[in-house]
């Protein structure tokens, strides 16, 4: 007999596999679509704010997301495994260190201004890259002291002799 558990991962994997969800985390500027229902017609809404909090708990995860809509802040939780979210995008990644922004509830203007996230990219795509053959090469070391500085005062005379030149 399955545990309750298990049809939860089972749903949830198959959820994923008909909508893709992105990678997004508090302090994230996020455009939700959400599908309302209007008599027969069906249309899709965007909503978009500071995701604020996101609860990981399988197929009951769920986020909120705080906009201010003329002056007046608006919250709204979703579930993340949701019909009714239609799509998810992350319009700017922002830089926190708290898992929960409740503290922007009482912060208006500047003071709730978040910082962007900088991601770095390295340029090199890895499905790209070839590993390059290094041929193999014998290199000599020396571990004589006397030599290493015979060979140092020799480069410092040439650096000064091509300097007085």
């Amino acid at each position: 007999m399955k545990t309750i558990e298990e049809i939860n991962q089972s749903n949830v994997k198959k959820i994923l596999a008909e909508k893709k969800i992105p990678e997004f985390f508090p302090g994230d500027i996020i455009k939700v679509g959400v599908r309302i229902t209007e008599g027969k017609r069906d249309r899709i809404q965007y909503f978009e704010g500071v995701c604020i909090a996101k609860k990981n708990r399988s197929i009951n995860s769920s986020f909120t997301v705080r906009k201010i809509s003329f002056g007046e802040g608006v919250e709204r939780t979703f579930a993340l495994f949701s019909s009714i979210v239609d799509s998810i995008k992350v319009i700017r990644s922002g830089q926190v260190r708290r898992a929960k922004l409740y503290y922007l509830r009482d912060r208006t203007g500047k003071s709730a201004r978040i910082a962007e996230k900088v991601k770095k990219k390295i340029g090199i795509d890895v499905a790209e890259a070839k590993p390059e053959v290094v041929k193999k090469e014998v290199v000599e070391t020396k571990t004589n002291k006397e030599d290493l500085l015979k060979e140092a005062k020799t480069e410092t005379k040439k650096e000064s002799s091509e300097e007085k030149k």
